[in-house]
């Protein structure tokens, strides 16, 4: 009895730990959202928002919703409740919705879909009542719920037998609240998820999530205006061609091209320049695409001769033929777990022909067919 009670107190102190007054443990049902005030917090508009042209045009009518719900609602529309945004990490889903409340300047309440899950039964549930109560408080506003997916899986999939699914519960009450919101009410609720194709049926259908939003990896043309808008900050050398940048990180998403522009300061600083210069923009590429170089990796000179033979293979093979991706450059210099990379700067293009895949094809196996042939 006396380690039951000795147990007891410590869970309490350990939970009310740090708390003036009550504690927390009288408020582990609220709400973990962060709220961003539309007057002071809130600066990121459209105009911050580079490339994702497609996405915004789509977005644009929730702004006019929460700006002007009255041209909607007097020809008997009704106002979305939700917006489903769809897309691969680092893509900007996040942004995309802070940009929508900074445009429609209303109140903007972010989470994560884990800040909703917890050990205690019921804690999630009671998260998601006072979370929409908060929001109707504040309304017109936006909640914006990141990784949606952490609560709103596909239910009776996770072979619980005879066991409380708290994630369940969580789930159930996050679409009664839907259920209950008005046209009236001028909440309307943003979530992001690189999995939609694992999210629950009940959670997409009209009335809740009516609108699925795709935000796509950018193209060339978008990845020079994501390149303009992370450069401004930094002092580059004169001349330096953002579109030349964006030629050379195909496939990259905004969060890549960030992170590309940030290691390239950090080289130029190592190297104890003045300014950041093309070359240190190629290295921040090598830098992520492949890994840290290693200098120090000890290759014997016959293991670097297969190496450079293998990835000649490549090297060749790819600049003979004619629709496979072109060359840019090849090295032996270890990177990451690679002893070696022959690097190509793939075509844009949304249908892959036969012949084009057999000379990629071709080229991938390039380096194999050197080592037999020499």
């Amino acid at each position: 009895v006396l380690l039951l009670i000795g147990f007891w107190i410590f869970m309490m102190r350990r939970m009310g730990g740090g708390a003036g007054g009550g504690g927390q443990i009288f408020s582990i049902g609220k709400s973990k959202a962060t709220l961003f005030d539309e007057k002071n917090d809130l600066k990121v508009t459209f105009k911050d928002v580079a490339g994702l042209e497609g996405a915004k045009e789509e977005i644009q009518e929730i702004v006019e919703f929460l700006k002007n719900p009255q041209k909607y609602t007097v020809l008997g529309g009704k106002i979305p409740k939700g917006a489903l945004l769809v897309g691969s990490p680092g893509t900007g889903k996040t942004l995309l919705a802070k940009a929508v409340a900074g445009e429609a300047q209303v109140p903007f309440f972010s989470l994560s879909g884990s800040d909703f899950v917890e050990m205690f039964v019921g804690v999630g549930a009671s998260r998601v009542r006072d979370l929409f109560k908060q929001a109707k408080d504040k309304s017109p506003c936006i909640i914006f719920i990141d990784e949606i997916d952490a609560i709103g899986r596909a239910r009776g999939k996770n072979g619980v037998m005879g066991g409380n699914d708290e994630r369940e519960n969580t789930l159930n009450q996050l679409l009664v609240e839907m259920d209950g919101f008005g046209t009236n009410t001028h909440v309307i609720i943003l979530a992001a998820t690189n999995r939609a194709d694992v999210l629950d049926k009940a959670l997409l259908r009209a009335g809740r999530f009516d609108r699925q939003i795709y935000v796509d990896l950018p193209d060339v043309r978008e990845r020079k205006e994501i390149f303009e808008v992370h450069l401004k900050p930094i002092k580059m050398t004169e001349g330096l061609d953002t579109e030349f940048l964006a030629k050379q990180t195909p496939g990259f998403s905004g969060a890549d091209i960030a992170n590309v522009c940030n290691e390239a300061a950090l080289i130029a600083a190592r190297k104890n320049k003045t300014a950041v210069d093309k070359q240190d923009f190629l290295d921040a590429v090598d830098r992520i695409v492949g890994g840290l170089e290693k200098k120090n990796k000890i290759v014997t000179p016959s293991e670097k001769r297969a190496i450079a033979i293998h990835e000649a293979g490549h090297a060749t093979v790819s600049w003979m033929l004619e629709h496979a991706a072109p060359l840019i450059k090849v090295t032996i210099v270890p990177r990451g777990q690679s002893l070696g990379a022959a690097w190509y700067l793939p075509e844009e293009r949304l249908i892959v022909r036969p012949h084009q895949m057999l000379d990629e094809m071709c080229a991938t196996m390039g380096g194999r067919a050197a080592e037999k042939v020499i």
